[in-house]
């Protein structure tokens, strides 16, 4: 006749190992391996990087916001109008304070990525286009924000 049926575990079994025996997987890199940081990460660390070094020689960019975005025309204050007339994709911009917001200064990463072939021409590229709009929202020449602007 039937043979008895084993009663079934109340809890199913903890895996500790996955069906091949080789353990559970992990990350590739820890998190503090370079190769865990995005582009998008690094980018903003340029970003920043530049805006430390301006804000040493000029103290009033503590109350200065810097963002970094994709692309033009996509922040939540960014319209079509935001963009202007310009013929050439923008790289950076300065949005002066309006509406309860500080001065800001952003930046585009793509239009910034594309343009440059490596790290170290994107961080030279970074820079100067960050001492472009600091230059442009305190209204001084680009040289006198920083006196290495376009020798490096």
């Amino acid at each position: 006749m039937d043979a008895p049926v084993p009663p079934r575990p109340a809890q199913p079994r903890i895996r500790r190992r996955d069906r091949h025996g080789r353990g559970m997987r992990g990350p590739i890199a820890p998190p503090q391996v370079p190769l865990s940081v995005t582009r998008a990460d690094a980018f903003v660390d340029l970003v920043y990087d530049s805006r430390d070094r301006l804000e040493r020689r000029w103290p009033q960019l503590s109350q200065v916001d810097f963002l970094v975005l994709e692309v033009p025309g996509t922040g939540p204050d960014e319209g079509p109008e935001a963009a202007g007339d310009e013929e050439t994709v923008p790289l950076g911009r300065v949005a002066p304070a309006a509406g309860g917001y500080r001065d800001r200064i952003v930046i585009y990463r793509r239009p910034v990525e594309i343009r440059t072939k490596g790290r170290d021409e994107r961080a030279l590229l970074v820079h100067d286009v960050v001492v472009e709009q600091v230059a442009e929202l305190l209204g001084l020449a680009p040289e006198s924000v920083d006196p290495r602007y376009g020798q490096e």
